[in-house]
């Protein structure tokens, strides 16, 4: 019977050399004439173990990592395919304590799967929101959605289901679903994981969204710096399509939905729906002032549902296990769970899906395991490069949109950075406001103007010069930024700056060297 042993073709894999470890494992593999398929799987973010090797055996999976090529004979000759004893071997996948204490829905087939094979997608439960989906009223499908609790994972938290009922209840002859794949917020991976680890949950979402909608057609707005993820993508949506599970006459139903890939131009704008919608129609992404909403006037001016990645690729499990199951997940208004992502100075980094409530603290030590360097981690910055700094005060602060909200930060797409003790943060509060300036796209002056003026005065702050003056020139320059800025780019970089003068005071009066 052959045995088979996975091996991640995840980028974050990859680029740790988990290419070089498949390839040298295929040439045993033939040198030896042994029984044993490789699959290619996703990663199951667990980076600082990358590459991982699994094995199936009788007791389950059995993980070995970090694997190099050169390990491989060594590896083969202690009995890998038996699950042998070796240096590396973690013992049964599962119960790494990493994965043992998470809560896996919208990953729970990353990293167990062929990515783009139907059969193994079916095998583990795939499709069956779809089919339920298939027996019920456009009406019953959306009400599963808002009974759920489901809010958009790609930072405004707007209620998922609120928004189709929007889109369902237009009168047009075509509707659209827009997947936002732009994920360009630092220390942000998990659509990136979803897509290449387990490609088919999406697709078969948005195909949910479709029917409960009424919409056609779908496209994914996939940014340009993702190859491997537009590979998976390309394989996933030809076999469902291959499967009758997309395309037209959906198993027999009569019902039709297909999806299409875009590619954007790396613009970290277009991750604000109204400039992704300009770019899918080929023009500069630019921000459309509001309203009209998408949800009523949006692609190609037709009522089209937005979401992002993680949103669309969770609608699945609502749709198989219930509402009342996923909604039974969470705390207050934030209800199901999340795929936080551990970046920055941390000894471990990766993904974690846990319920909403659990706290800053127990993701960056029980998960994490502390700074990268050992030092003490002094702050982190939450919901990307426009997210607030949290200083060491306030880490025990609850993870969900409402008790974030309440010290003045966000949640956005559950991306964690940590710093440690040496981090200046008038620095890191220039950088937010480099950053804008750089990724502006030129519409609004709050955005274009208010942000290069940012950097000139934080750089005389930080220079020593006139530091009392530009300390409130700069709080007036973010207020203006706030208040005035079309869209969230600019009506959030002062986020960061603001949290950076309030907790770190001492690092915009330091003496200068």
């Amino acid at each position: 019977m052959s045995v088979t042993i996975y091996v991640p073709r995840d980028a974050s894999a990859l680029s740790l050399g988990a290419e070089s470890v498949a390839q040298a494992l295929a040439r045993e593999i033939e040198k030896r004439r042994l029984d044993a398929t490789i699959v290619r799987n996703g990663s199951r973010g667990m980076f600082w173990l990358e590459p991982l090797v699994e094995v199936e055996t009788g007791e389950g999976r059995i993980a070995y990592g970090p694997v190099k090529a050169s390990d491989v004979p060594g590896l083969l000759d202690a009995g890998l395919l038996q699950g042998g004893a070796h240096a590396l071997r973690l013992g049964p996948t599962e119960e790494i304590p990493y994965l043992r204490n998470q809560q896996r829905l919208t990953f729970a087939r990353v990293g167990v799967i062929d990515p783009t094979s139907v059969a193994s997608y079916v095998a583990h439960g795939g499709f069956q929101g779809l089919r339920n989906a298939l027996s019920m009223t456009p009406e019953q499908i959306v009400q599963a959605v808002i009974d759920s609790g489901l809010r958009g994972r790609g930072g405004a938290a707007f209620p998922t289901g609120i928004k189709w009922k929007t889109v369902l209840e237009q009168k047009a002859t075509q509707k659209y679903i827009a997947c936002n794949a732009d994920e360009g917020d630092s220390g942000t991976f998990s659509d990136r994981m979803l897509m290449e680890g387990d490609p088919l949950s999406l697709i078969e979402g948005m195909t949910i969204a479709g029917l409960a909608v009424g919409a056609t057609q779908g496209y994914i707005y996939l940014r340009v710096e993702y190859p491997h993820a537009h590979r998976a993508l390309k394989e996933a949506i030809a076999a469902a399509r291959e499967a009758r599970y997309l395309g037209r006459d959906i198993l027999g139903s009569g019902r039709h939905f297909d999806i299409e890939v875009r590619l954007g131009a790396g613009a970290y704008v277009c991750g604000e729906e109204t400039s992704m919608l300009e770019s899918l129609e080929g023009r500069r992404g630019e921000v459309r002032v509001r309203p009209p909403l998408p949800a009523v006037k949006g692609l190609f001016g037709q009522p089209t549902v937005v979401n992002n990645v993680v949103t669309l690729g969770t609608v699945p499990t609502i749709l198989h296990k219930g509402a009342k199951f996923y909604q039974d997940f969470g705390v207050g208004r934030s209800r199901g769970t999340l795929p936080i992502q551990l970046a920055g100075n941390i000894r471990r980094g990766g993904l974690v899906e846990r319920a909403f409530g659990v706290t800053l603290r127990e993701l960056l030590y029980d998960y994490g395991g502390g700074s990268a360097t050992g030092r003490p981690i002094r702050a982190v910055q939450v919901g990307g490069p426009l997210g607030a700094y949290i200083p060491e005060s306030q880490f025990d602060v609850k993870v969900d949109y409402e008790a974030l909200a309440e010290i003045g930060a966000l949640l956005g797409h559950g991306g964690i950075v940590a710093f440690d003790d040496t981090v200046n943060m008038a620095r890191m509060a220039r950088y937010a406001m480099e950053f804008c300036a750089l990724e502006s796209c030129g519409k609004c002056t709050p955005c274009r103007i208010g942000s290069t003026r940012g950097v000139e005065v934080i750089d005389r702050i930080i220079a020593g010069r006139e530091r009392e003056r530009n300390l409130r020139q700069l709080e007036k320059l973010c207020e203006t930024m706030l208040h005035g800025s079309l869209c969230g780019l600019g009506g959030m970089t002062p986020y960061p700056v603001q949290s950076a003068m309030r907790h770190f005071p001492e690092d915009f009066r330091a003496p200068v060297k």
